[in-house]
């Protein structure tokens, strides 16, 4: 399968750079800019293509490495160049392939490809992308063969249904966006106390890479720690009466989903003074 990309920013750069370190044919970038489509192409010792219809023609598959907003706008201007048989995909996170639920039409086959890893720099990002699932949907009439391609490099990949993909996109969003703002939140709730913002940062530091270990080693169950794990429902109490209203909601959201991990490790407990607290 000879792959070219449209997109030749971090994701379309490390993708690119991380298959053809494994044999596969990547043909080469068509971007908006032919600068970027040149540093891409240097990247990866493929060819820079200044016109999107030779790169079709050239390619078996389309990777469309595009912002997310822009990816309707690309499949239109794609219609209109010879796709047919071609598989065309995107790699969003949020969108499905329905995007190109026009596809048959055209005779070409779509997909959604993501992998579950933070792309942050186009020239070393790829090297971390062995590490990352994959999650792939779309027709299925290439759908094991692209599942194949990624697991033959050692990722193991998830097929998933196109109706599935915004509930995939927000549980990642929670565990690396949204994990961001819990760290941000605890981090003022200690410079409340008087720590500067470098000390509450380092105070934090070994706490997060402690449970984070603990939760990657062992699973959450496992991991889990803490006043609502061995029924402390005084604790739980006071925290909540020196929260303000923000805070309360927070600590009462993720507790209500701790309560739930604790009553599966610990069966022969009642927690239903602990549940009463965190839900009035």
């Amino acid at each position: 399968m000879k792959v070219g990309f449209i997109g030749a920013g971090k994701v379309g750069c490390s993708l690119g750079k991380y298959l053809t370190e494994r044999n596969v044919n990547v043909t080469g970038y068509y971007s908006k800019t032919f600068t970027s489509s040149i540093e891409a192409a240097e990247l990866t010792n493929t060819r820079a293509y200044e016109k999107a219809r030779d790169l079709v023609e050239d390619s078996d598959a389309i990777f469309l490495t595009v912002p997310d907003g822009i990816i309707s706008e690309v499949w239109e201007q794609l219609k209109m160049l010879p796709i047919e048989n071609k598989v065309i995909s995107h790699f969003s996170g949020s969108l499905s392939s329905t995007v190109f639920s026009d596809s048959s039409r055209h005779h070409a086959f779509g997909y959604s490809i993501h992998p579950l890893f933070a792309i942050n720099d186009k020239h070393h990002s790829y090297k971390e992308l062995s590490k990352s699932f994959f999650t792939m949907e779309g027709h299925e009439k290439h759908l094991n063969h692209l599942s194949r391609l990624f697991e033959s490099f050692g990722n193991q990949v998830v097929v998933i249904q196109a109706e599935d993909k915004m509930r995939y996109h927000a549980s990642a969003a929670m565990v690396s966006n949204l994990y961001v703002g819990l760290v941000s939140l605890g981090e003022r709730m200690l410079m409340d106390c008087g720590f500067t913002p470098d000390e509450a940062h380092g105070a934090l530091k070994p706490l997060i890479q402690g449970n984070t270990k603990n939760i990657l080693s062992y699973g959450t169950m496992d991991a889990l720690t803490g006043p609502i794990e061995r029924n402390d429902l005084s604790t739980i109490s006071n925290h909540l009466q020196v929260l303000n209203s923000q805070e309360k909601e927070v600590y009462k959201l993720l507790s209500r989903q701790v309560l739930e991990i604790a009553k599966e490790k610990h069966k022969d407990r009642d927690f239903e003074e602990i549940k009463g607290v965190i839900e009035k």
